[in-house]
């Protein structure tokens, strides 16, 4: 997780930003040309709908690839799996990434 740009927290902060961004990209975005729209709609008649539905569970699976990047045993991806999915949800519930209207 180290990578030629310094600390693994540089990457790993650049992985929780990175699935947040995609994790909203398909959860509720609707893309160019609405895209992303069309996506969630296949997946809900296919009986995927669910996943995308659900912020949480998309962070899971969104997670998952970052994770393999990012760690190289399979104890570390793990961890970094669940680790990232739960960076992309504080910023999502804490609403970091929207602006306030105070």
């Amino acid at each position: 997780m180290t990578g030629d740009s310094g600390s693994p927290w540089y990457w790993f902060g650049l992985g929780v930003l990175g699935v947040w961004r995609v994790t909203h990209l398909l959860h509720v975005e609707h893309g160019p040309w609405g895209l992303f729209e069309r996506v969630r709609t296949a997946a809900t008649r296919v009986g995927l709908g669910e996943v995308f539905a659900c912020f949480y569970c998309l962070s899971i699976w969104t997670a998952a690839p970052a994770a393999w990047w990012l760690a190289s045993s399979w104890q570390g991806r793990l961890l970094t799996w669940l680790a990232l999915s739960a960076g992309a949800i504080l910023i999502e519930v804490r609403g970091i990434a929207r602006p306030t209207t105070e």
